[in-house]
């Protein structure tokens, strides 16, 4: 019997290269340049299944494009670029990959914060640019991170683990969700649960991590950077049209805020050119979950996704379990 088609749109790692290639026929997308949307659509048309990235959209186009899918596993926790409602009328599985990145993302908002609290990238440029004169009492004066406040905007398992991480600096944790967590993990985290606005005016570090909704999109916006501390940092791990850029730019050129540190954008792959120069901004491409097993376990996941919908099985990680029930 033949093996279903799938179609990869990176090569993967070799752990889920394994898994795929022992189920099904597969095409990866091998050229280091991303899949053009053109050349998506003409190799979808005959497969049964797409593992992509959040860089591929899987829309009502790509659906019509690909009549034989039955399911569109992306190799993320995100599923902006996932059309689950087209999905669902059309009867395809779409599944992404959540849980195993949220250790490594909670490492990178805390990378970020304290590499832009302490200024580390404009040491660094200095010291790289041969300029540096040495040690002086007022050089690259920052903000401390011990003992200070921390904001944390969606309290989920992201943002749990940036609260854990705090406790070992001894920080004040202050917390808002559309859910109040557990009186346990409030206690052991040493967590307050407030509103937004008494977040927004006490917190000396605020690090995002809601998901992209309606009401989060430019939940960073001029009203509620204005509300901020002129000393506080900003730390986005999250997604970027929670953040309003042009507002962001507009609040660090008028020293509303002491900096920002961003891992996500609000035009990805663009970044607002305003924040391009600023010495007070970090801008990462990306990565937070950029770490060799954190990566590898996301498209092994993605990978066992598949293999379960072609078994018969509910895909562990299903977005819209209702369309396994439209086949």
């Amino acid at each position: 019997m033949a093996k279903p088609k799938i179609l990869a749109t990176r090569p993967l790692f070799p752990a889920a290269r394994a898994i795929l290639d022992a189920h099904f026929d597969v095409e990866y997308w091998t050229v280091p340049e991303r899949i053009s949307r053109a050349e998506l659509l003409k190799r979808v048309a005959d497969k049964e299944a797409l593992v992509c990235l959040l860089t591929e959209k899987v829309d009502q186009q790509l659906l019509d494009a690909a009549p034989r899918l039955r399911i569109a596993a992306t190799v993320s926790v995100g599923f902006d670029n996932i059309d689950v409602p087209a999905c669902t009328r059309r009867g395809v599985a779409a599944t992404h990959t959540p849980g195993v990145l949220d250790e490594t993302t909670a490492d990178f908002a805390w990378t970020l914060l304290m590499a832009i609290g302490r200024r580390l990238l404009e040491g660094d440029a200095w010291m790289r640019s041969g300029t540096w004169p040495g040690w002086d009492l007022d050089q690259l004066l920052g903000g401390d991170v011990w003992g200070k406040t921390l904001g944390i905007l969606g309290f989920g398992r992201i943002g749990r683990g940036v609260a854990r991480r705090a406790l070992g600096f001894r920080m004040r944790v202050l917390y808002s969700d559309a859910v109040r967590a557990p009186s346990e993990d409030e206690r052991d985290l040493h967590a307050e649960f407030v509103d937004r606005d008494r977040l927004f005016r006490e917190s000396d570090f605020i690090s995002i991590h809601v998901p992209l909704l309606p009401d989060t999109r430019h939940l960073i916006s001029k009203e509620n950077l204005e509300k901020m501390k002129p000393t506080a940092y900003l730390i986005n791990t999250s997604r970027g049209p929670v953040v309003d850029e042009a507002a962001l730019v507009d609040a660090l050129e008028n020293r509303k805020i002491a900096g920002a540190a961003l891992d996500v954008y609000e035009n990805e792959p663009k970044v607002h050119p305003g924040l391009i120069p600023r010495k007070d901004v970090i801008l990462a491409p990306h990565m937070a979950s950029a770490s060799v097993d954190t990566r590898t376990r996301m498209a092994v996941m993605a990978a066992n996704n598949v293999v379960a919908m072609f078994d018969g099985r509910r895909p562990p990680n299903a977005l819209n379990a209702d369309a396994l029930e439209l086949k």
